[in-house]
């Protein structure tokens, strides 16, 4: 349906033409590492290079001040292409070091590789816009730059202020050890902080006056944990203590925060167990005479995959095959292997559920498989796949083995290898808006098959209503 497009070859001429530039981009955002809710540079590098190529920009998209939109074109479809370029705190790592070696002790890094991400679907999408203005096509082209995916739900907040009311097909990928299509589901999850609120008192004076919160939370702890017997085995729980309420051993602690994320297949399942859990916090306030108060930061959907457009996009990546890579890119990835462990190659196969080889980069793009498959993460693209079709590539730009969220993700970041497997990806994306925007028949067959998937249940955001953006740095995920 796409490869035999006879306007292919210039939507990939657009990108070849640009891709050095957008290479630079994503440079220069993975040298300004932002985490959640705090992108200003890198919003203010995505905003200068949509406004260098032609886009109509859109700025504090639903009053997050890093969340914007680029619009070009007239009429027609609309074609979405979502955009990320958040960082990890704490990891820090110089660019193409084969030894963890921080830039900075501590400092963020684009450790999930989102400093490609955004500049990939921003390629893609100005591709796509280049093609509509050469032949004078109906249609509209949109990049969204969407801060805060690690943990604060930038997406949901997004979908739930309309910012993707009219929108036809939403497109977007991920940095892996792989190219293909994404299509695994993925978990719903709610990020939610719980408050206890006790009595001071001197711990060996009178100990009998005081309520301890950090005891509450400790029994909520041990609550959940009798939880996780008795909950469906997909789901998962975990905390972090904010506040432990002081270092003074000798003083009954009076204030104490826990945040917990609660994860679970579906809406449905989450909405439930986030009643459980708060019922197990109420039970811990209860025993130790304190007061609990909650509060939901943010919260993602299940991610709702795409049949008709996962078809497409395979046959996008089956013509095109994988990244250019070369004997330095080879030689590279050799290198970066040599820091993991055996376990995390047979892990980076095992997700895919591929006979392992011994390959240090993928020379092939991933076969389809069931779509019964379920990631064990969470993404706010799911809020976007509730309310437009919306599908998802992946992109090889690691060296097979590289476990996400580490500093050897960061130390490829920057490298040729990356920078092929970038604008490799973004000719998918191209490609498979390209055929969203000429067909009427993949939109209409897009749209039918997300109204199957949804069993008849309308979209209701995770996020409470008069909950507001957290723009303050939350960067746990």
């Amino acid at each position: 349906m796409t490869t035999g497009n006879s306007n292919l070859p210039l939507v990939w001429d657009f990108i070849d033409r640009k891709k050095e530039v957008f290479t630079e981009l994503a440079d220069r955002v993975w040298e300004t590492p932002e985490t959640c809710y705090m992108e200003k540079l890198s919003a203010a590098a995505h905003r200068e290079m949509l406004e260098a190529q032609g886009f109509k920009i859109t700025e504090n998209v639903a009053g997050i001040p890093t969340a914007l939109i680029g619009e070009a074109g007239e009429g027609g479809p609309v074609i979405a292409f979502l955009g990320e370029y958040d960082a990890l705190a704490g990891l820090s790592q110089k660019a193409g070091l084969t030894q963890q070696d921080p830039m900075t002790p501590g400092a963020n890094g684009h450790g999930c590789g989102h400093n490609l991400l955004g500049s990939a679907s921003l390629l893609a999408a100005t591709a796509l816009k280049d093609w509509l203005e050469k032949t004078g096509t109906p249609g509209r082209v949109r990049y969204y730059g969407c801060p805060a995916e690690e943990g604060g739900a930038a997406k949901a907040f997004m979908v739930r202020a309309g910012a993707f009311e009219d929108v036809d097909i939403a497109i977007s990928w991920h940095p892996s050890n792989f190219a293909g299509v994404q299509r695994e589901t993925s978990l719903a999850n709610c990020r939610i902080d719980f408050t206890f609120t006790g009595r001071a008192a001197h711990a060996s004076a009178v100990p009998e006056l005081g309520r301890s919160a950090l005891d509450a939370v400790e029994l909520m702890s041990v609550g959940v944990n009798y939880m996780r017997e008795h909950m469906p085995s997909e789901s998962r729980i975990h905390y972090a203590v904010l506040d432990s309420g002081g270092i003074s051993p000798n003083v009954v602690q009076a204030h104490a925060k826990v945040r917990y994320v609660v994860r679970s297949a579906d809406l449905p399942g989450l909405f439930t167990l986030i009643e459980r859990v708060k019922k197990v916090a109420e039970g811990a306030a209860l025993m130790t005479e304190t007061k609990v108060e909650s509060t939901i930061l943010a919260g993602v959907s299940n991610l709702v995959v795409n049949t008709p457009l996962m078809d497409v996009m395979q046959d996008v990546w089956d013509s095109m095959g994988p990244p250019p890579f070369d004997a330095a890119d080879i030689e590279f990835a050799e290198q970066i292997r040599a820091t993991v462990t055996p376990e995390d190659i047979a892990a980076s196969w095992n997700q895919e559920r591929l006979e392992q080889r011994d390959i240090p980069l993928a020379d092939f793009i991933l076969p389809p498989h069931a779509e019964n498959r379920q990631m064990g993460g969470s993404t706010d693209v799911g809020d976007v796949s509730w309310v437009v079709p919306t599908v998802q590539a992946y992109g090889a730009t690691l060296a097979v083995g590289t476990q996400l969220h580490t500093w050897q993700v960061v130390a490829q970041g920057k490298s040729p290898l990356a920078h092929k497997g970038m604008v490799s990806v973004a000719k998918a994306m191209a490609a498979t808006g390209l055929a969203a925007m000429t067909s009427d028949q993949l939109r209409e067959a897009a749209w039918a098959d997300l109204k199957k998937r949804r069993k008849g249940q309308d979209y209701k955001s995770p996020i409470p209503a008069g909950a507001e953006p957290p723009v303050a740095a939350m960067t746990l995920k």
